[in-house]
């Protein structure tokens, strides 16, 4: 009996350390894999019916050795300059107000941010020229009327329109942020400053902001990262007027003919050297905080700032900017969508209205299966990188195995990676290494369990630090193996967690374009490949009734997978 017992609990111990090294596997495959052959590509020619693909630094001389990349090297910089300091900007006073002031009605406008974040990058970008296009925008048609001007006032497709665009869509990003950090803080600085007769704008300035120092700066690199890699916003508003970006340009490299891989792998490795950076100062700065800490062993009760009759006056900006971004866009595209041809707002235009835009979209040849793909996708993504990453915290944050940390780092590596970089590297890896892939669900599969594994990492490293390791060994004295103390305690406790990461990941994946763009084929495309196709076929109102249809959708979504949570997640 002992004999059997003890190859029992071998064989359990010996499936347990399996899971671990699969899971390890995987994941260094999947971080690992896009960024050798994607600096691997970069130095060959493109391969052509008659001329095999050879060595050069061709791609490299051709992409930084004339005037034309470097004005696109100082359009992406400043593109992601500007995007990321207005969206810090609006973000920023929206939470000190929210957070630090007696501003009214702030548990309703906290809940309201989250729905901007709801809507896809491409559908913002739609509605917002639909508003505020120079010939068709309503903004300008209204403000023409109103001040009897013979131009128009805005031009969405400029730098400016790109900037505001992508900065207003991201700004409940750093309003989250910065919400976070204002939460924390410790108000004896900001009580002791207007004792001192400081005004309300000189303690924010000198005191509140100085004090969130890290989280100003994290937050703006977060939001530099990720408009260094946007590509809808560009795609959209830049290409259309010739104003290119990196990821633009890598776009039209790969759909040259011949497709130029190699360009765009060139073009690829300073976007990565870019953003690798950007998270590399991110990373720094988060280990060198403390200096800034209010938080202490001594208790402290937040204090709100009282504004008098300024708070009607913050509740307004409040309801101007959620008119700016969630109901403005979300409105003509209602409208839009209950037209035939895209006419504006009119008296005459109310006669026309009609639901043959909802009736081409419910028939619309590809819907069904691209909704099929893109929750078998989204579902399947959210399940294997929650549970797969949650091995990997297990190994990070309860183990004293050597080179965890390398793991940790390796796991993370893709948050360098721009999606449309990605969505390269992954598409070369499989042209020339043909395990069956490539043209499949199978490669987007791999692209989004590769892009969104850092999320489902940082989500469940969360909730691992809060796990004591007293109750593992208790179920190790108690004769559990690994993967029954795995099953029935760590999981279960790593609920809220899992489950708050998964509802994030199935509404990325969903909203995903610009990994899925260069991997997608017939028979492949998910819910953003078709709207985007309808975008590049003129059809503005069907895209309209499939964006409204998508949003609402999603929206649903999220309240369901929030009430899940609170269900199943751990009480106290």
């Amino acid at each position: 009996m002992t004999a059997v017992a003890s190859a029992g609990e071998g064989r359990r111990f010996e499936w347990g350390w399996v899971v671990i090294g699969l899971c390890v596997a995987v994941t260094c495959y999947l971080a690992l894999m896009p960024l050798g052959f994607l600096v691997w590509q970069s130095f060959f020619t493109p391969q052509t019916a008659g001329k095999a693909a050879s060595f050069t630094f061709g791609n490299y001389l051709e992409a930084y050795g004339s005037s034309e990349t470097w004005r696109l090297f100082r359009n992406s910089i400043l593109y992601a300059i500007g995007t990321s300091c207005f969206s810090f900007s609006v973000g920023t006073a929206l939470a000190w107000m929210n957070e630090r002031t007696n501003t009214p009605f702030k548990s309703l406008f906290y809940g309201l941010s989250i729905i901007p974040l709801i809507i896809p990058g491409i559908l913002f970008t739609v509605a917002w020229i639909l508003l505020a296009s120079p010939k068709i925008g309503i903004l300008n048609l209204v403000l023409k009327d109103l001040l009897g001007l013979d131009h128009h006032v805005f031009d969405i497709y400029s730098m400016w329109g790109m900037i505001w665009v992508d900065g207003l869509h991201y700004s409940p990003m750093a309003f989250l942020l910065m919400s976070a950090a204002f939460r924390a803080m410790d108000p004896a600085l900001e009580e002791s400053a207007m004792m001192s007769g400081a005004n309300v704008f000189q303690v924010a300035w000198r005191v509140t902001l100085r004090l969130s120092w890290p989280a100003i700066f994290a937050t703006i690199l977060i939001l530099f990262v990720r408009a260094i890699e946007s590509f809808e916003v560009p795609a959209l508003l830049g290409l259309p007027v010739g104003i290119q970006v990196f990821t633009s340009s890598i776009y039209q490299a790969v759909h040259r003919y011949p497709s130029q891989v190699g360009l765009a792998s060139a073009y690829a490795v300073t976007l990565l050297l870019i953003t690798t950076v950007g998270v590399y100062f991110q990373s720094r700065l988060s280990s060198r905080g403390s200096k800034y800490a209010t938080m202490t062993g001594k208790g402290f009760r937040p204090r709100q700032i009282d504004l008098g009759g300024w708070r009607w006056f913050t509740a307004g900006i409040f309801t101007v900017y959620f008119l700016f971004i969630v109901v403005l866009p979300f409105l003509v595209l209602l409208w839009s969508s209950f037209q035939r041809f895209y006419s504006v707002p009119s008296m005459k235009a109310l006669h026309n209205l009609t639901l043959d835009p909802y009736r081409f979209i419910v028939t619309y040849p590809n819907l069904v299966r691209a909704v099929w793909n893109s929750l078998i996708l989204a579902f399947g993504t959210a399940t294997i990188i929650m549970l797969m990453t949650s091995v990997i915290c297990w190994i990070v944050v309860k183990t004293k195995l050597r080179g965890r940390w390398l793991l940790d780092n390796v796991a993370s590596l893709p948050l360098v990676f721009p999606g449309l970089v990605l969505g390269l590297a992954i598409m070369i890896f499989y042209l020339n290494v043909d395990i069956g892939v490539y043209g499949t669900m199978w490669i987007m599969f791999i692209a989004y369990v590769t892009r969104f594994m850092p999320y489902g990492l940082r989500y469940n490293t969360t909730s691992m630090l809060q796990i004591h390791r007293e109750l593992e060994e208790s179920a190790a004295m108690s004769g559990a193996s690994w993967g029954t103390t795995f099953v029935r305690i760590i999981l279960p406790l790593l609920k809220p967690g899992l489950v708050a990461g998964w509802i994030y990941i199935m509404i990325v994946s969903i909203r995903e374009l610009s990994s899925s763009i260069l991997l997608y084929s017939p028979g492949t495309e998910v819910v953003s490949i078709v709207i985007w196709e309808l975008w590049e076929n003129g059809q503005y109102v069907e895209l309209s009734a499939l964006g409204v249809m998508l949003i609402l959708a999603l929206l649903a979504l999220v309240m369901a997978a929030q009430w899940i949570g609170r269900k199943f997640g751990i009480r106290e």
